[in-house]
C-alpha cells in the first residue's frame, strides 16, 4: 500500500511540473557560453526574461523555465556582447556620405576616387577621408596643386586616416582666411618654399571645418543607423564614442527613446567651452542605453601624421617634435576640476612626451580619488622608464590594431629604441590590472575579431609578421576577449549592467561561428558572427531567425 501510495504521489508531481514551469521569453541551451564572470566561468545555458538574464547554468534550466523561444545552439560558442571602447560611431555613418579614400594606394588613386564621385553632382564642397600617405610607395604628404587645377571653385577637404591632419584645395584655404602666415598653436601649417601645400595637421584644421557644409539632422540620423546597422553586423552591442557635442548627444537619446537606435553608447564629450560648461552644471546622463559622464581630451596629434609629441625628434623629421593640442598647464587644470566630479578624463595621449606629461597630471589630481577609472585613449608611445607611473586608478585604453597597421612605418618615425615601449598592451595591464580595447573606427576596421587577434598574436591578415610585432606585448587570449567584454565595461563604471554573461545584468550576447579561445590562429581570423542579440532581441543574424 505505502509503495502504492509513493507511486501515485510521484507520478503528480510529474504530471504538475511542466505547469509549475517558469515563463520566460528566452532559453538559449547546448551552447559554449564564456560568461566572463569571475563566480561562473562557462556555461551551457543561460535564461533571459525582459531584456535580462535571469539564469545561468546547465542543461537542467530547460526543465526550470518554459520559454516563448528556445535556441538550441548545437555547442556554438556564446560571448557577452562586445565593446568597442573608443571608436568615432558617427564619423563612420557620415563616412558613407563621403568619398572613402581608405586602402588607396597613391594619391593618383585618391584623385581618381574623388573624380568618380563627384561626376554629373552639383556640389557645395567635397569632403572626403581615408588616406595615408604610409601606404603609398611615396611615403611623403600630397600638395593641393592638382586639387586647384580641378576644383577652383568649390573647397575640398580630404581627411587623414587618423583625422589628424588634412589636405585642403586653394579655395578651402581662401574662405577660411588660411595664408602663409597664420600661425595657430597645437597644430601646423605645412609650407615648402614658404608656400602653402594644403596640407594642415591638428588644430588648424577647426578653421576648415568651420567653413564646411554641416550634415544635416537627416543626415545625421541616417549615419548613426548605418553606424549601427555595421556595429550589430560586427558583434557589437555597445560603443563609447571618443568626442561626442551635446546636440548629437541629444540626437542619440532621443533616437534611443523613440527605439530609433538600439545600440548602447557610452558618450565622451567633446571639450569645448560650452559642452564643459554645460555638462558640469547639469551633471552626468545616465539611461538604459546612453552613459555620458566623461570628457575626451586631446593631450597631442598622431603618429602617422607627425603630430603626436614626442620627448626627442623623429627619427625620420629632425627638429620636429609634434605638439601639444592641449598645453600641460591646461590638462592639470582640467584634471584638477574634474577630479571634484563625478566625470572621467578620458586623454588621448599617442607620443611618449605626452604620456608623461598626463600620466604626471593624473597622479597629481587623483591623490585623494579612490576609484576614479580615469582613461588615456591610446597610450600608444611610451618611454619604459614611465610605465611605472600606470596603476589602478588609470586605465590604459588602446587599439591593438594600430600596432598592426603602424608596424610598417613606426621605427621610421621613432626608431629602435622607442618601440621598446610601443603598443605596450602587456606592460600596461601588469600595472593597472585592467586595460580597454578598441578600434578607433573608422580609422580601423570595425571588427572586433580583428582587434582579438591583432591583440593576441600581433600579426595583420595576413600573417605577417610570423611571431608577431614586438610580441612580448601580446596579450592572451582570455585577457583579450576581457578587453572587449568585461573590462570594456569596467572602464565606463558599467561592470554591473553589462559586460558578463550573469543574472541580473542586461541581454546582451553574440553567437560566433567558432571558438575564439580554442582555434588555431588562421581559423580565428576567419571567425564570422552568427548573431548579435541586444536586450534578449536579435538585431543581426545570418542564420538564426
Amino acid at each position: 500500500m505505502v509503495k502504492r501510495i509513493f507511486f501515485y504521489l510521484s507520478l503528480s508531481l510529474i504530471l504538475i511540473l511542466p505547469s509549475c514551469q517558469k515563463k520566460v521569453d528566452l532559453i538559449v541551451h547546448n551552447a559554449s557560453i564564456y560568461t566572463m564572470a569571475d563566480n561562473i566561468g562557462k556555461a551551457s545555458s543561460f535564461v533571459v526574461n525582459k531584456g535580462k538574464f535571469v539564469a545561468v547554468g546547465g542543461e537542467e534550466l530547460l526543465n526550470i523555465y518554459k520559454a516563448k523561444k528556445i535556441l538550441d545552439l548545437k555547442e556554438l560558442p556564446v560571448y557577452p556582447g562586445f565593446i568597442d571602447s573608443h571608436c568615432h560611431f558617427v564619423s563612420l555613418g557620415l563616412s558613407l556620405q563621403k568619398v572613402d579614400l581608405t586602402g588607396t594606394r597613391s594619391f593618383e588613386e585618391v584623385i581618381g576616387r574623388i573624380k568618380d564621385f563627384a561626376k554629373n553632382k552639383k556640389l557645395k564642397a567635397i569632403i572626403g577621408r581615408g588616406w595615408d600617405q604610409n601606404d603609398w610607395e611615396e611615403k611623403t604628404f600630397p600638395n593641393k596643386s592638382i586639387l586647384d587645377e580641378m576644383f577652383p571653385d568649390i573647397p575640398v577637404a580630404l581627411r587623414r586616416v587618423d583625422g589628424h591632419a588634412m589636405l585642403v584645395n586653394q579655395k578651402a584655404l581662401d574662405i577660411a582666411g588660411i595664408d602663409p602666415e597664420t600661425k595657430i598653436n597645437g597644430g601646423n601649417i605645412i609650407k615648402e618654399n614658404g608656400k602653402l601645400t594644403g596640407i594642415l595637421v591638428d588644430a588648424p584644421m577647426r578653421l576648415i571645418s568651420n567653413i564646411l557644409p554641416k550634415p544635416s539632422i537627416i543626415e545625421k540620423v541616417k549615419a548613426l543607423k548605418d553606424a549601427e546597422k555595421i556595429s550589430f553586423e560586427n558583434g557589437l552591442t555597445s560603443v563609447s564614442i571618443a568626442g561626442l557635442n551635446k546636440n548629437d548627444i541629444y540626437l542619440i537619446d532621443s533616437l534611443q527613446k523613440s527605439n530609433e537606435l538600439s545600440i548602447r553608447v557610452y558618450a565622451m564629450i567633446a571639450n569645448t567651452k560650452d559642452n564643459f560648461e554645460y555638462f558640469l552644471s547639469n551633471g552626468p546622463i545616465i539611461t538604459d542605453k546612453l552613459t555620458v559622464r566623461s570628457f575626451k581630451i586631446y593631450a597631442d596629434g598622431a603618429l602617422g601624421s607627425r603630430g603626436a609629441a614626442l620627448k626627442s625628434d623623429y627619427s625620420d623629421l629632425k627638429k620636429h617634435k609634434g605638439s601639444f593640442i592641449t598645453s600641460k598647464d591646461s590638462l592639470e587644470k582640467l584634471a584638477y576640476k574634474l577630479a571634484t566630479t563625478s566625470f572621467q578624463m578620458n586623454t588621448h595621449a599617442i607620443g611618449d612626451e605626452a604620456n608623461k606629461a598626463v600620466l604626471e597630471v593624473y597622479n597629481k589630481a587623483l591623490v585623494f580619488s579612490d576609484d576614479p577609472r580615469w582613461r588615456i585613449e591610446h597610450a600608444q608611445i611610451i618611454d619604459t622608464s614611465d610605465i611605472k607611473l600606470f596603476n589602478r586608478k588609470i586605465i590604459p585604453s588602446v587599439q591593438p590594431s594600430h600596432a598592426t597597421s603602424d608596424m610598417y612605418w613606426a621605427e621610421d618615425r621613432l626608431g629602435k629604441k622607442r618601440l621598446e615601449g610601443a603598443y605596450a598592451y602587456k606592460s600596461l595591464l601588469e600595472k593597472s590590472g585592467r586595460i580597454a580595447l578598441g578600434t578607433d573606427f573608422p580609422v580601423e576596421n570595425v571588427s572586433p575579431i580583428k582587434t582579438f587577434f591583432s591583440a593576441v598574436f600581433r600579426e595583420d591578415s595576413n600573417l605577417f609578421p610570423e611571431d608577431g610585432y614586438l610580441p612580448s606585448n601580446k596579450l592572451s587570449k582570455l585577457e583579450a576577449l576581457k578587453g572587449m567584454t568585461i573590462w570594456g565595461a569596467y572602464s565606463n563604471f558599467e561592470e554591473n549592467i553589462k559586460g558578463s554573461i550573469e543574472v541580473g545584468k542586461v541581454a546582451d550576447f553574440v553567437i560566433l561561428d567558432r571558438d575564439l579561445l580554442d582555434e588555431s590562429k588562421k581559423r580565428i581570423l576567419n571567425a564570422k558572427i552568427v548573431a548579435t542579440i541586444l536586450n534578449g532581441n536579435i538585431v543581426y543574424s545570418n542564420r538564426i531567425n
